[in-house]
């Protein structure tokens, strides 16, 4: 099963970056349902870190995710109209010591929303963190090459973390085709190339990408529920 294979392949904390636009928190709270369904431990949980500048956040779907088994951590607000308030709860700590926790750490879109991740430095630095950079290839900042390698750079300089593993997501919304995916993985093995960055799944929106039609990719895909985006914003 691909989704138990992506699993084995990160550790215990996983670190999920990416631009402004590229689908980040779509795929952290994507695979925060798939370790709800697959994974080999009691726990798992999610940490919404995005609070520079956040326009989707993942802690909006706090009742869909902890029904599905996976403890949300984030603000120390709970109500929405103090969601924009970046101050967080003292209790983020809890899953990143425990040992029997698998948990996802929705980080800031860009260097300067990353850097919150330094304050929690000391439970990077083992074995078990794995750190990801998504990337839309139909976003201007990293629609080419050297712009998506700057990207990922800039966190890794702003956070002292390597990133390990590329999630390709390239995506157009709902207009998304399989061949926006084909392009996404080609322009991602491009980046494997220049940096020795693994590709760690390709990913396509349910229902919108027939994943047949992505039978001749190597590597993992991922479907990705829309879950972060309102059906009104396409209207």
């Amino acid at each position: 099963m691909t989704g138990k294979r992506i699993l084995d392949k990160i550790g215990r904390k996983i670190i999920v970056t990416g631009h402004y636009g590229s689908g980040k928190t779509e795929f952290a709270v994507s695979l925060a349902m798939l370790l709800s369904k697959l994974s080999d431990t009691n726990e798992a949980a999610l940490i919404d870190l995005d609070i520079i500048n956040p326009y989707f956040r993942s802690r909006e779907q706090r009742e869909m995710l902890e029904n599905a088994g996976v403890a949300v951590y984030g603000s120390m607000f709970k109500e929405e109209i103090t969601a924009e308030l970046p101050a967080l709860s003292a209790n983020i700590r809890a899953p990143l010591e425990s040992d029997s926790c698998r948990v996802i750490i929705d980080a800031g879109g860009n260097d300067a929303g990353a850097i919150v991740l330094n304050q929690f430095s000391k439970y990077f630095t083992d074995g078990e963190t794995t750190v990801l950079a998504v990337v839309n290839a139909n976003r201007p900042d990293t629609s080419d090459i050297d712009s998506a390698m700057e990207h990922i750079a800039s966190i890794e300089q702003a956070t002292g973390l390597t990133v390990s593993g590329i999630v390709n997501n390239t995506h157009l919304l709902r207009e998304t085709t399989a061949e926006d995916v084909i392009r996404g993985y080609e322009f991602c093995e491009k980046i494997y190339d220049k940096t020795g960055k693994e590709l760690l799944c390709s990913c396509y929106p349910d229902g919108i990408v027939n994943p047949e039609d992505l039978s001749g990719l190597a590597g993992d895909l991922m479907p990705l529920g829309l879950y972060m985006r309102p059906t009104w914003l396409d209207k």
